[in-house]
């Protein structure tokens, strides 16, 4: 637990950061565990992460979160790398040790199954074939989350098959790259499709992915959340289909981060959704 004393510090890195929900969230956090603190969004131009991460210690941060684009370079920065973050190939999270060291993390995955399972108790990744969309960042996140959850056949997606094929290869595992054209073929037999690309998000053009052949009972997922209903998400329900969208994913990656910088254990309530889905 945090020392009342102590002025509570953590924030997102980002380039550009402002449209980040986050810190609505994190200081909805501090308010309801009477904490004295507060989440900033950083604005941190390419190229100058460095000196903006070995800054959180002097200034007092517990640590912060990572967006685009400093994921990637997070990795030749901090001291040490949790083993899933070196996997993955990304940081989200980095929190500032008690010698001021910087240890790196990625939670997207964890944010990722908990919103799932959140949303679709009865989901079982063991159950049948998934299929994933993209090969960027997000797919590596839940790709990797699925196959820790007993995934069997995790069918992967993506317009340029070498990203998808050295995806597959350096995450091992029940991973199986297709052609992009095979894509509305690939839909037929799976329990779950995700989408991890950008496609649906506001200001995007909609995912080509036809659902004609997928099974109703199929959950199916997008880590877009602006806006909440995608164009994916909305052809899905209209066919019965079970859907969740990209909102759990960001409350639930914060989660550990709140373990990680203050001890503490938070939790996504219902209130919660409803103030950052009033946001969106």
């Amino acid at each position: 637990m945090a020392h009342p004393d102590r002025f509570l510090l953590a924030g997102v890195m980002g380039w550009p950061v402002m449209h980040s929900r986050s810190p609505h969230l994190h200081n909805y956090w501090f308010k309801l565990h009477n904490l004295a603190g507060t989440y900033v969004p950083l604005a941190i131009e390419p190229g100058k992460l460095g000196p903006a991460l070995r800054a959180l210690a002097p200034l007092g941060f517990a640590g912060c979160n990572l967006t685009i684009p400093h994921k990637e370079a997070a990795l030749g920065i901090v001291d040490e790398i949790h083993p899933t973050a070196k996997k993955m190939g990304a940081i989200s999270c980095v929190t500032v040790r008690k010698d001021g060291s910087l240890t790196g993390s990625n939670n997207d995955g964890y944010g990722f199954i908990h919103a799932l399972l959140e949303a679709q108790p009865q989901f079982r990744a063991d159950a049948g074939p998934v299929l994933v969309v993209g090969s960027g960042g997000g797919a590596r996140a839940v790709v990797m989350a699925l196959a820790e959850r007993g995934a069997k056949e995790i069918r992967l997606v993506n317009r340029t098959i070498a990203r998808a094929e050295t995806l597959a290869r350096d995450l091992g595992g029940p991973i199986k790259a297709l052609q992009w054209d095979s894509r509305h073929d690939a839909v037929e037999g799976v329990n779950l499709v995700v989408n991890t690309t950008s496609q649906g998000m506001v200001g995007q053009g909609t995912l080509d992915l036809k659902l004609d052949k997928l099974s109703k009972s199929a959950v199916v997922s997008d880590i877009v959340y602006i806006p909440k209903e995608t164009p994916l998400l909305e052809a899905a329900r209209k066919r019965g289909n079970p859907t969740v969208n990209g909102l759990g994913m960001l409350l639930h990656q914060a989660r550990p981060a709140w373990e990680a910088w203050f001890g503490i254990s938070p939790q996504v309530t219902p209130e919660l959704r409803a103030l950052i889905e009033a946001t969106l």
